[in-house]
C-alpha cells in the first residue's frame, strides 16, 4: 500500500515538472513540424505549378528595327526629323542637295535628244543606200543580159558589178550605224532612267510609321552612299523567349501566356505562343557548335520562341530590348 502511494506520488511530480515547463519550450516541439508541413505543401504547389505552366527568364522584347541610309551621296539641305520623333509613313525626313543630280540628268536628257536626231539622219542614210543598191541592182542585170547577148563590152560589165558592189557596201554600213545608234539611244534611256532615279533619292522618306531612334546625321553634314543615318521602329513588337528543351515537350501555338516586363513589375499582360523556330538557338548561331569532337559536353539547349501580346499595349512604352518573364500554360 505504501509503495502505490509512493509510486502516485512520483507520477504526479513529474507531471508537475512537465507541466511547468517554459512556454518557449513547448514551441520549440511544435515550430519543425509546421516548418514541414509548409515546405511540403509548397513543394507540391511548385511541382503542380510547374507540370501547367512553363517560364523562363532568358526573354526579351524583340521588334523591327529599319535603319535608314542613303542611296546617293550629297549635302543635307533640310532634316525635317528630331530623336525620338513619331513619323507616319511617307513624311519627307531629310533632303539632299539635288543640284548635282539636276545637272546630271540635263545632260543624260541632252545626249539622248542628239541621239535621236543622228537616228533621224541615219535612217535617211539607210532609205539612200537602198535606193541606190536597188538602182546598182537593175544597172548590173541590165549589163549582164546585154554581155550575153554580145552587145555590151566587158568595161561597162564590170562598172556596173562594182557599183553594185559598193551599194551593197554601204547599205550594210548605213544598217550598222543604224543599229548602232538605236543601241546607243536605248543606253541613254536607262542612264536618263538612272539619272531620274538618283534626284528622287535626294528625298528620303518614311517607309513605315514609327519612332525616331540612334539619329547620327544633323543639317549640312555631307553624307555617303549606304552611311546608317537614323532608324525608325514601328510600334508593333513580340517576344522572343529562349525555353529549355526540356520545356517545350507540350507547348504549342495558340497557347495563353502571361508576361511580365521588367518595367512594370506590377502587370502581367495577355499573350499567346505565335511559333516556335525550327532549330535551336545555338544551331542557328553564326557559328554552330561542332559536337562531333572528343570533348563534348552535354548542354541543355535552349530554342527561340515567338510570343505575341493578345491585349493592346499602346499606351505602355515597350520597346525593344526589354527584359521579360513568360509563363506559358502548356496543360
Amino acid at each position: 500500500m505504501e509503495e502505490k502511494k509512493a509510486n502516485k506520488a512520483i507520477k504526479e511530480d513529474i507531471i508537475e515538472i512537465e507541466d511547468t515547463r517554459p512556454e518557449y519550450l513547448k514551441k520549440r516541439v511544435l515550430v519543425p513540424s509546421i516548418t514541414g508541413i509548409i515546405f511540403l505543401i509548397l513543394g507540391i504547389f511548385y511541382g503542380i505549378h510547374n507540370i501547367y505552366y512553363k517560364s523562363t527568364d532568358d526573354a526579351f522584347i524583340e521588334g523591327n528595327i529599319i535603319t535608314v541610309a542613303p542611296r546617293v551621296s550629297g549635302l543635307v539641305l533640310n532634316l525635317n526629323i528630331e530623336d525620338n520623333q513619331d513619323v507616319k509613313k511617307g513624311d519627307l525626313l531629310l533632303e539632299i542637295d539635288p543640284n548635282d543630280y539636276q545637272a546630271k540628268l540635263r545632260e543624260k536628257k541632252a545626249e539622248l535628244e542628239e541621239a535621236k536626231a543622228s537616228l533621224i539622219r541615219a535612217e535617211n542614210e539607210v532609205t539612200k543606200s537602198l535606193s541606190d543598191l536597188d538602182f546598182a541592182q537593175n544597172d548590173y542585170e541590165r549589163y549582164s543580159k546585154m554581155k550575153e547577148k554580145g552587145i555590151s563590152s566587158k568595161q561597162d560589165y564590170e562598172a556596173s558589178l562594182n557599183k553594185l558592189t559598193n551599194a551593197q557596201s554601204n547599205n550594210n554600213a548605213a544598217k550598222a550605224k543604224y543599229n548602232e545608234i538605236q543601241y546607243t539611244i536605248k543606253r541613254l534611256e536607262a542612264e536618263v532612267e538612272q539619272e531620274e532615279l538618283n534626284l528622287s533619292y535626294t528625298k528620303i522618306y518614311a517607309t513605315t510609321d514609327g519612332k525616331i531612334t540612334n539619329r547620327s546625321v544633323e543639317q549640312g553634314n555631307y553624307i555617303q552612299t549606304a552611311q546608317p543615318l537614323f532608324a525608325i521602329v514601328p510600334a508593333k513588337v513580340w517576344v522572343i523567349a529562349n525555353f529549355k528543351e526540356t520545356q517545350l515537350a507540350n507547348m504549342k501555338p495558340g497557347q495563353p501566356v502571361k508576361i511580365k516586363i521588367d518595367t512594370y513589375g506590377h502587370k502581367k499582360f495577355k499573350g499567346k505562343v505565335d511559333s516556335i523556330q525550327r532549330s535551336t538557338g545555338a544551331k542557328a548561331s553564326l557559328f554552330p557548335p561542332e559536337n562531333a569532337v572528343g570533348s563534348y559536353v552535354k548542354i541543355v539547349q535552349r530554342v527561340p520562341v515567338k510570343i505575341t501580346f493578345d491585349e493592346d499595349i499602346s499606351e505602355y512604352n515597350i520597346v525593344p530590348g526589354m527584359s521579360v518573364v513568360p509563363e506559358v500554360k502548356v496543360k
